[in-house]
């Protein structure tokens, strides 16, 4: 097999993020290579939080230089131009905030999903290799306890069995001294239990504060959905109540955004720095615990590389060899003359049968290209899923904020529209004839038979001689025809250039002849027939 460092080649986005700036809180320059034991590497990676969070600060002042603007410098808001542009202008702002926050929710779906399968496959990876010391720490303990308590005591038994016989204890004593050197080659192996012990404490911890990460980025994603959705809802319903608490939550997601991003970069900076030489360091960290040669064979697994354990495992080997030798001789010499020797000569041999068993399993698990693979596949999964996944939660971060800067410049805007709105609309004359609701008011209190029409009345002045003109029965039309023609010009009651259909009511202009007739009508004329003009 190929040695790893041709198998594995950090992706050039760990390099890109390793150039970043290294510097601790006091400015000052900081290696980048990973040690986060180290208080200045430390405060480096804080150095990268507190410049998302500047960003932060620009971006909120930024926001407030726009909103104080907008409360100081207002537009003559009764040119219709004006009104159409702002308007237009908000719906624009509406529509692009609402599609950056679509692709930030999915780009932020993705990188979460990359973050997560990332740090699956490194714990994945961690606990096999736990699995892997554990099962060796397993073998190297049962093959010294068989051979310390069980093999001893059988041979205790014989050498009692063959006192009258001094080349069978001979052998005995022989075959102790193999178990001795089996023992002491099984006491050369490297102590894994501590190794292993560390190994699932950092594997459960991972996975514990990825779940809660995972959780937390998804709950994110689906407030910013909800409150984009919202938003939008509020313009399209033109509700100042809910835009007013869509804002108040957009400036809550916005600073959770620039927080997320400082974290993000941070992690993705950090662990860029470990996938650039990895090597390094887990060579330091396992200094104390695992020789170097021991380390430096399972990160390479060259084949030019020599097996730190062969030495120890061939010893092994020809000793059980040598030990089953022996038994097989005693079997078939002792045993017709010592019949009671033959019980604890073949539970021996059993024990080697087992040993030989673990000889080979262990050899299985010692090979590098085991442990060498779950190393390969924990760095593919940090140092391109992972790091890949969060500098997509970065963009999304980014997106995300650019978003709601969007929607928090449009909301105020149309929430002054909203309002100058139903202010021009409660500026409407009540007596105004034109006015629905006055017409509705009008026709409540007044019986359509009693009413007069003007313009019958100006008919029969032709010889001033009949001061009471006769009475007509004008049938009022129907208010929803009136709003039905008021809705084709844009629903808006001011329009005075509306028909009016239907009605006996004087037209918007009078003629020069209506206008003098009026006027030539007497003091009790006007008192008798004013309730019908005010009608």
């Amino acid at each position: 097999m190929s040695s790893a460092r041709v198998d594995y080649i950090a992706p050039w986005w760990t390099y890109w993020l390793n150039q970043f700036p290294h510097v601790n809180l006091r400015f000052q320059p900081v290696d980048h290579t990973f040690n986060p034991q180290e208080e200045n590497y430390q405060q480096s990676l804080i150095f990268l939080s507190c410049v998302a969070a500047a960003g932060l600060g620009v971006n909120l002042l930024c926001l407030a230089i726009y909103l104080s603007c907008l409360c100081c410098c207002r537009k003559d808001e009764e040119e219709e131009e004006s009104k159409k542009s702002n308007s237009c202008c908000v719906t624009w702002a509406a529509v692009a905030a609402g599609l950056i926050c679509c692709v930030a929710v999915g780009v932020g779906f993705y990188g979460n999903s990359e973050t997560n399968d990332g740090v699956y496959q490194l714990t994945y990876s961690l606990y096999n290799v736990n699995n892997t010391l554990a099962g060796v720490d397993s073998l190297v303990t049962g093959t010294m306890g068989g051979m310390q308590s069980g093999l001893k005591d059988h041979l205790s038994r014989l050498d009692e069995i063959f006192a009258t016989r001094g080349d069978f204890v001979q052998t005995l004593h022989f075959m102790q001294q193999m178990a001795d050197s089996i023992i002491k080659q099984l006491l050369g192996l490297p102590d894994w239990e501590k190794a292993k012990v560390d190994l699932a404490a950092i594997a459960d911890q991972t996975a514990y504060v990825e779940y809660y990460r995972w959780l937390t980025f998804l709950l994110i994603l689906i407030l910013d959905l909800v409150i984009c959705l919202a938003a939008c809802l509020g313009l399209a319903k033109q509700s100042r109540w809910l835009l007013t608490t869509m804002m108040v939550f957009g400036v809550l997601t916005l600073i959770l955004s620039w927080a997320s991003l400082g974290a993000d970069m941070a992690t993705a900076v950090g662990t860029s720095d470990f996938c650039v030489a990895p090597d390094k360091f887990l060579m330091n960290q396992t200094k104390d615990i695992i020789s170097s040669d021991i380390v430096h064979y399972y990160l390479y697994c060259s084949q030019t590389l020599p097996n730190p354990f062969q030495q120890s495992l061939t010893v092994f080997q020809r000793s059980l060899t040598t030990m089953q030798i022996q038994i097989q001789g005693l079997l078939q010499f002792a045993v017709p003359l010592f019949p009671t020797a033959k019980r604890d000569l073949l539970s021996i041999q059993h024990l080697l049968n087992n040993s030989e068993a673990s000889l080979h399993q262990l050899t299985a698990l010692l090979d590098c290209r085991g442990l060498n693979k779950d190393y390969l596949d924990a760095l593919i999964g940090v140092c391109y899923d992972g790091v890949e996944g969060l500098l997509y939660l970065c963009l999304f971060s980014l997106l995300a904020a650019c978003a709601f800067s969007v929607m928090l410049c449009a909301i105020p805007r149309a929430w002054r529209q909203i309002a100058n709105r139903e202010r021009d609309y409660d500026d409407i004359i009540d007596g105004d004839p034109f006015n629905p609701q006055s017409r509705r008011m009008a026709s409540h209190h007044s019986h359509p038979g009693n009413m007069h029409s003007f313009c019958s009345y100006s008919s029969s002045m032709g010889s001033q001689t009949s001061l009471h003109p006769p009475t007509q029965t004008v049938t009022n039309a129907p208010i929803s025809e009136y709003i039905n023609q008021s809705a084709l010009f844009g629903g808006n009651p001011r329009f005075e250039n509306v028909p009016l259909i239907g009605r006996g009511s004087p037209p918007p202009s009078y003629s020069p002849t209506m206008r003098a007739t009026y006027l030539s009508m007497t003091e009790d004329q006007i008192r008798h027939f004013g309730e019908d003009f005010q009608a």
